[in-house]
Formats: structure tokens, C-alpha cells, sequence
């Protein structure tokens, strides 16, 4: 099979989808790798390391799309790719789709088979490879949140972790995750005062063990967010129902009621926000205001760290990339379950049922092999 690696095109994406050690293995295994030029430069992994690593270096996306069977990415296609698309393409990246009715529209049309990382599932019912970039997303929101928080940058001028004498401050976390619990380590670490909420009693429980004490848990309902809003001076957003729209447990009225210079990160804005006033920006103009609450909303957060953001990625796709180009799509899916998970689009359907419903279109199961 034969493997492209495009450079990425979204504001401020300079992760890669495959490092030089994977471009050997595939190699090793029979495949020819395709990597557009300086596609890996923003992880500070360069054209040569790719060339000794077997890869073949192709001066334009178009090329690298053309001659690809199976395109790995990081994030979904940009409306200047879209002409890229194809009957009989396999597309390896996140693909956020419910958020996003015309990049389905045109996957659909293309009969592109779209496998998504953010919903493949381990037997365990975890997302492996969420997990990574909700790991850095996660400890990204508390040190985003402190910068904000920062006067010159917007925020109310108060330090995360207070000094002797002046209380630290309010970090409050909604949703109790991956990105939730990474969220706390940091905000724990740099001294505030931290609540998480979320709505599954046994998940409290679990992060109570974790962190005994040194964290409030809070059962999740409307009035508990309210509350406990009034007071918070950082709010990250982290909640996430895989595949899915994100639900909207964060109402207008909640944030008017917040300190005016308060800051909140929506983590969960690849999957439409979990805060009813929040809407995706980019690394370029990061931020926004609503009723005098500063929001940091930006899709691709791990983006900022690439060289850290692209190995923990690759490290995770990559042994389901190798079995895509070893076995293709269907082969590949009937021997990893899991993987089965991952196919948002195929033949020309819609084959994720959470994107479906989001989106109010036909749903048809992944047939696999036949």
C-alpha cells in the first residue's frame, strides 16, 4: 500500500501524522511512504530524517493525495483539501464530524472511507487514541487558563496558585475525563483551589481515591454548575460523548453570572463546545469575550506543543496504521474490533452513529468484509 503524509493546513497545525521511525517500519513491512516536504518541519523533524527513513519526499499535497491509498493526517480536512478527496481513499485522522455537516457532505459524495481516531475503542471501552491528545489538551487548559488569567492578556490579574496571604485561585472542571483529570494534576500542582463536576457518582469516587482531599467533587446537575460558576475564576470545559455533538451543560445565564475577567477553556470545542457561548477559534486570534468572561476556544490546542503533541500521537496510531496498510480497511476491522469503531464514513454513507444522529442523516452500519 502506499502511505501520504500531507503537511497540515490548519491555523497553526504543525503536528505531522507519522514520524521517521514509522516511515521505517512501513517500509520494513512493504509499503511505500509519501511525505509532502517540510510536513514534519513544525515538529522540527526534517525533510532528511524522513528520506533516511525510506520515505519518498513529494514537493506538493496534490502529489502526496494523489498517489496515496491511505492518507494519515492529524486533523480533518480543510475546505482547500477538499478537491483531494476520492472514491477508494482511506483517510487516517481526527475527523470531528458531527460539529462539521459539509466536510460529511463531502466525504460522503467522495465515498471516501473516513476512519477517525477520536472513536476507535480498546476491548475496555476506552478511546486510545484520544487519550494522548486529551492528555495534553487537558494539562494545556490549566496553563492556557493561568496565562489568561494574567491582566495584560484579558484576564482579572490573579495568580492560579495566590502567595501567602491571598487565596489562590477557583479552578472549576466540568467533566471528570481524561482531560479532566490532566486538567486537575496541573491545577493542582500550580496551587489552586480545584472542584471537579461531572455526572457519573462512580467516576467521582474513582478521582476522589486519586486525589483525596486536595479536590472537591461535585455531582453534576444545573444548579451545582450555577453555583459553583459564581465563584470560579478558571473553568475548563471537558466533557465529551465520543463521536458526538458535545452536550451544552454550560447555559448563556451561567456564564453572565460569572466574575467579569473570569476565563474558560472549552476543550470540547472539536466536538461543538460544551459551553452554550462558545464557538472554535484558532491559535492566530485565540480568544474571545462574552458578557465579560474571556473564552479560549481553540480546536486544535495541542497544536501549540507539536514535538511533544506528534510522538505521543504516533505512538498511539500508529500499530492501527500498520494494520490498515497491512490488511486494508475491511481486513483490518474484522481482526481489531476497535478499529471497526473508528469508521465514521464509507461507501458513500454515513457509518458513526453518534454523527448521524447529530447531524439528522442516515445512519448504515459498517458492513466490513462481505
Amino acid at each position: 500500500m502506499t502511505i501520504g503524509v500531507p503537511k497540515e493546513v490548519k491555523d497553526h497545525e504543525t503536528r505531522v501524522g507519522l514520524v521517521p521511525s514509522g516511515a521505517t517500519a512501513l517500509r520494513e513491512a512493504g509499503h511505500d511512504v509519501l511525505v509532502q516536504s517540510t510536513a514534519g518541519e513544525g515538529s522540527v523533524l526534517t525533510d532528511r530524517e524522513y528520506e533516511e527513513a525510506g520515505a519518498t519526499i513529494l514537493p506538493t499535497a496534490a502529489e502526496v493525495w494523489k498517489r496515496a491509498d491511505l492518507v494519515v493526517k492529524v486533523k480533518e480536512p480543510q475546505s482547500q483539501e477538499y478537491d483531494y478527496l476520492r472514491p477508494g481513499l482511506i483517510l487516517f485522522t481526527y475527523l470531528h464530524l458531527a460539529p462539521l455537516p459539509d466536510l460529511t457532505n463531502r466525504m460522503v459524495e467522495a465515498k471516501v472511507s473516513g476512519v477517525a481516531y477520536e472513536t476507535i475503542r480498546d476491548p475496555d471501552g476506552s478511546l486510545p487514541l484520544l487519550t494522548p491528545m486529551s492528555e495534553v489538551a487537558g494539562r494545556m487548559s490549566v496553563q492556557v487558563g493561568a496565562q489568561y488569567l494574567e491582566a495584560p492578556s484579558g484576564g482579572r490579574g490573579v495568580l492560579l496558585g495566590g502567595v501567602p496571604g491571598v487565596a489562590p485561585a477557583n479552578c472549576v472542571i466540568v467533566g471528570g475525563g481524561v482531560v479532566g483529570t490532566n486538567a486537575a494534576k496541573i491545577a493542582l500542582g500550580m496551587g489552586a483551589h480545584v472542584v471537579i463536576i461531572d455526572r457519573n457518582l462512580n467516576r467521582l469516587r474513582q478521582l476522589d481515591d486519586i486525589f483525596g482531599p486536595r479536590v472537591i467533587t461535585l455531582a453534576s446537575n444545573s444548579w451545582t454548575i450555577s453555583e459553583t460558576l459564581r465563584t470560579a475564576d478558571l473553568v475548563v470545559g471537558a466533557v465529551l460523548i465520543p463521536g458526538a455533538y458535545a452536550p451544552k451543560v454550560v447555559r448563556r445565564a451561567m456564564i453572565a453570572n460569572m466574575k467579569r475577567g473570569a476565563v474558560v477553556v472549552d476543550v470540547a470545542i472539536d466536538q461543538g463546545g460544551c459551553f452554550e457561548t462558545s464557538h472554535a477559534t484558532t491559535h492566530t486570534e485565540p480568544i474571545y469575550f462574552v458578557d465579560g468572561v474571556l473564552h479560549y476556544c481553540v480546536s486544535n490546542m495541542p497544536a501549540a506543543v507539536p514535538h511533544t503533541s506528534t510522538f505521543a500521537l504516533t505512538n498511539a496510531t500508529f500499530p492501527y496504521l500498520m494494520a490498515l496498510a497491512n490488511k486494508g480497511l475491511e481486513h483490518a476491522c474484522e481482526e481489531h474490533p476497535g478499529l471497526r469503531e473508528g469508521v465514521n464514513t464509507y461507501s458513500g454513507y454515513v457509518t458513526y452513529a453518534g454523527v448521524a444522529e447529530s447531524q439528522g442523516r442516515e445512519y448504515r452500519e459498517f458492513a466490513g468484509v462481505v
